[in-house]
C-alpha cells in the first residue's frame, strides 16, 4: 500500500476533476514521506534537508507533468531522495571557493584611479545598505572579502541554498532599478 492509497478521496466536483488537482493530491499525500526521507539522507550527504527536499519536489513535479504519478510512490521517493543526495555529494566535491589572489601592482595605476575605485565601492555599499533588509544582507554576504560559497552564505543567512540564486536575481534587479533612477543620463553633445 502506498501513501497515495491513503490520500483522501477528492469530492466529485468540476474543479477537482481537472488535471491540476491531481498534483496537489500527490504532493499532500507524499509530503511526510519526502520530508522524513530528505531529513534522513541529508546529513550523510552533508546537505541541507530543505535543499534535498526541494530537489525531490522538483523532480516529482517534472514527472507528474510528463509520466504521471509513480506506481510505487514510497519506493520512488526513496530512490529519488538517494539520487538527489548522490548528485549533491558530487556537486559538493567539485565546488571549491576561489583561491584568494592578491591584485598585482599595476604600473599604469595611479592615486586618482585608486581614489575613484574606492569611491565607487563606497557608493555601491551605500546603495546596497538602502535595499530591503533581506536583499542587503544577501548582497553584503556575497560581497564579503572571503568569497564565500553559496552553501556558506545559505548557512549564514539561515535559508535554503536553492533559494539564493532567485533571491540574488531579484535583489540585483532592485539594486539596478534603484541605481538607474539615481544616475542622470548624459545630455546629447553637439
Amino acid at each position: 500500500m502506498t501513501p497515495l492509497d491513503h490520500a483522501p478521496a477528492a469530492p466529485a466536483s468540476p474543479a477537482s476533476a481537472c488535471p491540476s488537482a491531481a498534483p496537489a493530491l500527490v504532493v499532500s499525500a507524499l509530503r511526510p514521506l519526502v520530508r522524513a526521507e530528505a531529513s534522513a539522507e541529508a546529513s550523510a550527504a552533508a546537505l541541507d534537508p530543505a535543499d534535498l527536499e526541494q530537489a525531490v519536489w522538483l523532480r516529482l513535479l517534472e514527472r507528474l507533468a510528463t509520466v504521471g504519478p509513480p506506481d510505487d510512490s514510497a519506493r520512488w521517493v526513496r530512490d529519488s531522495v538517494r539520487a538527489e543526495a548522490r548528485r549533491g555529494r558530487r556537486t559538493a566535491r567539485h565546488e571549491h571557493p576561489y583561491a584568494r589572489v592578491e591584485p598585482r601592482a599595476d604600473p599604469a595605476g595611479c592615486p586618482e584611479r585608486a581614489a575613484l575605485g574606492a569611491a565607487e565601492r563606497r557608493a555601491l555599499r551605500a546603495a546596497v545598505a538602502r535595499l530591503p533588509r533581506r536583499c542587503s544582507r544577501l548582497l553584503e554576504a556575497m560581497l564579503a572579502p572571503g568569497d564565500p560559497t553559496y552553501r556558506e552564505i545559505a548557512g549564514e543567512l539561515g535559508m535554503s541554498q536553492g533559494s539564493l540564486g532567485p533571491m540574488r536575481s531579484r535583489c540585483l534587479g532592485c539594486l539596478r532599478r534603484m541605481l538607474a533612477a539615481e544616475v542622470v543620463a548624459p545630455e546629447p553633445r553637439g
